[in-house]
């Protein structure tokens, strides 16, 4: 049975809550830094999403899942967004073993550059969506 959660251009899209995500507690003293960071491109697209604003889905920031901490994630999706900038340079390998664990819990990962959320928002918005769409549809 399909939970629909929203509708985003009048596309139903189903609930996907991921249960039991592995948590590593000893990172957690890590996220105050990386908020109070203040990543400009975190913290545009997070006023794009934060408190429900985009089509009524709640957004966590700097979510801890297994030993990663990842960008923003949305539990009713399982979806992980992650937002690529210089810190992700020379690090593909790191960054391919990261997403294969990530996938492997059944969640999906949305990848955005910081160039992009920088320079042109609404159109990451709307690539969000398409997303969403594409993997979440009733």
């Amino acid at each position: 049975m399909n939970i629909i959660l929203t509708q985003i251009n009048g596309i139903p899209i189903r609930r996907n809550f991921v249960e039991n995500l592995p948590y590593n507690p000893h990172l957690k003293k890590l996220l105050s830094g990386k908020r109070q960071a203040g990543i400009l491109s975190e913290v545009l697209f997070w006023t794009q999403v934060r408190a429900k604003t985009f089509h009524n889905i709640d957004f966590d920031r700097q979510r801890i899942i297994g030993n990663y901490i990842v960008d923003f994630y949305v539990k009713t999706l399982g979806l992980i967004i992650e937002i690529d900038g210089s810190s992700h340079d020379e690090k593909e390998v790191y960054d391919g073993i990261r997403q294969t664990y990530l996938e492997s819990l059944n969640l999906k990962i949305f990848r955005i550059t910081d160039f992009d959320v920088k320079n042109n928002l609404a159109l990451v918005m709307k690539e969000l969506e398409a997303f969403i769409i594409e993997n979440y549809r009733c």
